[in-house]
């Protein structure tokens, strides 16, 4: 635990030593591991702190040096203090939303799904559809989706709608698919599967664009109020487990606006980078840099999940020889948008996850690209972002690197995925799956996240799959290629530099150097030594922000 310890009389050094700058520390950080996020030095022995900027970093005789008299010394106890983690994917109100809604993430099989459904339904008296979010059924002994006739059996007239983790499929009984308009004569729409019974008619599983088809009813819109209340909590969840920020996907108006109106009333505690949707592009032109975070950047989807069968793949899915996933963009399409995103140096964040649709953005980046003159194209810097980049062929992961694409990937995935992922792509289609390791060494830089709710958004269980490569009970299955872990201090950088640099934001975050941000993150064991199943066990202790003590575990 940190202990705060204020100098009451003046350091006997700092008579005898001249001031070497102009801004003199009023804290301290000493007493434990301190990682730089450098290669070199990798550690030191103090941080000195002046309104929320690092002044110093070095031994705790020079920190003192370049210290008030009065400075307070932070003692870390003997805890580990490391730039502040940055979640590089994830979605800020659905994180809330899934505090604050029916939450199905630990759902055990369909008979619990139906247990948790029939006793929401008979703790409330309204006749809004039921909505609930995390299920997610690769471990379920049914090994089948959920449908219709299972949400029927326990709620036959109000309507259940029930989203997979992924967010790219859901479940909705027949009270739903009647008030959608749902039926057998209904065409998939264009990026979209309805799945369906032998006789053509729906079973419930709606899959990505399908989705919008029961979710039209107006009570389940998000309010403004609603969106308040979802990111408010979705930052203090986040705040909790150590993270200091998050680049937040697929940002609506109704989304970016509530964080607006809080900047004034109650700023959140943690950073947030925004990629907004499609429709705001005129706002990421006009106003880069928000007046609360920033929101230059763009979120399109080539693709759907894995899991729901949507990812794109160059051949069909293993286990599912009738279909290769879902394309959501054509290609004229998406050139049109690159183009004009470079002409207003707008940064886009690219939704891929099969080998199709990582191909071509690759492919159709590359494009556009050639079409600049000399100058122009040595001159741009567009920081692009491919986000997940899960599966690869081998021959485009160098290709990749070629293009200076920022792969934003998220390693627990990789540790929820083997239980499936096999059976989806087959074994060949591994060696270009979550490809950590190959892609660091062919140039990529990658930006880790979670890409929570999807995944539980703990920076832990994300330090852990990067480095061990195995899922929480430590199985690894066969053709995972364990070689693909990361080293500590590369994973390290997915969670601190790699993000700053993919938002823009290296010369004032992702390491601790004089001159950036005091964005910490402390815990209680050494990440970069413990043992692997011991990285899980880590406690965060303190969350700060611009010098600011945002979340204590504490005393």
């Amino acid at each position: 635990m940190l202990f705060r310890l204020i100098a009451l009389l003046a350091f006997p050094l700092l008579a005898a030593c001249e001031i070497s700058i102009p801004i003199k520390a009023d804290e301290i950080y000493t007493g434990g591991t301190i990682y730089t996020g450098l290669e070199t030095p990798l550690t030191v022995d103090a941080v000195a702190v002046k309104d929320g900027q690092i002044i110093y970093t070095g031994t705790l005789d020079g920190a003192i040096e370049n210290a008030l008299p009065d400075a307070a010394i932070i003692d870390l106890r003997g805890a580990s203090l490391y730039p502040g983690f940055v979640d590089a994917h994830a979605h800020l109100s659905g994180i809330g939303q899934r505090e604050l809604t029916l939450n199905l993430s630990d759902t055990a099989s369909i008979a619990d799904l139906q247990t948790r459904v029939a006793e929401a339904i008979a703790a409330s008296d309204s006749d809004r559809p039921l909505l609930g979010r995390g299920w997610i059924e690769t471990h379920w002994p049914e090994d089948r989706f959920p449908t219709a006739a299972d949400l029927d059996a326990v709620a036959p007239d109000r309507p259940v709608i029930l989203i997979r983790a992924d967010g790219h499929a859901l479940v909705a009984n027949t009270a739903a698919l009647m008030a959608g308009g749902v039926t057998a004569d209904t065409p998939d729409p264009d990026g979209g599967r309805i799945d369906r019974a032998e006789d053509g008619t729906p079973n419930g599983m709606l899959i990505d664009t399908a989705m919008g088809l029961v979710l039209t009813d107006p009570s389940l819109a998000t309010s403004l109020e609603d969106m308040r209340r979802a990111v408010t909590v979705g930052a203090e969840v986040y705040a909790s487990r150590g993270w200091t920020g998050l680049h937040n996907m697929s940002v609506s108006a109704t989304e970016l606006t509530a964080m607006e109106q809080l900047a004034t009333e109650a700023p959140l505690p943690i950073r947030v980078y925004n990629a907004l949707t499609p429709d705001q592009f005129e706002t990421a032109i006009a106003d880069p840099e928000t007046g609360y975070r920033a929101a230059r950047a763009i979120k399109i989807y080539m693709d759907g999940a894995l899991g729901s069968r949507g990812a794109l793949l160059s051949a069909p899915y293993s286990d599912a020889p009738d279909t290769s996933g879902l394309a959501l963009r054509t290609e004229d399409e998406t050139k049109a948008l690159m183009r004009r995103a470079l002409e207003n140096n707008v940064q886009l964040a690219i939704h891929a996850i099969g080998d199709l649709a990582n191909a071509r953005v690759i492919t159709w980046y590359g494009d556009v690209i050639a079409e600049l003159d000399e100058d122009t194209r040595e001159s741009v810097d567009p920081r692009w972002r491919i986000e997940h980049t899960q599966i690869l062929k081998v021959s485009d992961i160098e290709r990749l690197g070629e293009t200076g694409l920022i792969a934003s990937m998220q390693p627990s995935h990789a540790i929820g995925d083997l239980h499936f992922a096999p059976d989806r792509l087959g074994q060949d289609r591994l060696a270009g799956a979550y490809a950590w390791q190959d892609l660091t060494d062919a140039g990529v830089l990658i930006a880790g996240g979670s890409d929570a709710p999807v995944e539980v958004g703990d920076p832990r269980i994300e330090f852990y799959a990067a480095t061990v490569r195995r899922d929480l009970s430590g199985y690894s299955g066969e053709g995972w290629n364990p070689d693909q872990a990361l080293s500590r201090l590369d994973t390290l950088r997915l969670f601190t530099l790699n993000p700053a640099i993919a938002s823009f934001q290296e010369t004032e975050l992702g390491t601790l150097e004089p001159g950036k941000r005091a964005d910490f993150t402390v815990f209680d064991i050494d990440l970069m030594t413990a043992e692997g199943p011991d990285i899980l066990t880590a406690r965060p202790l303190f969350t700060i922000v611009d010098g600011e003590t945002v979340w204590s575990a504490g005393e």
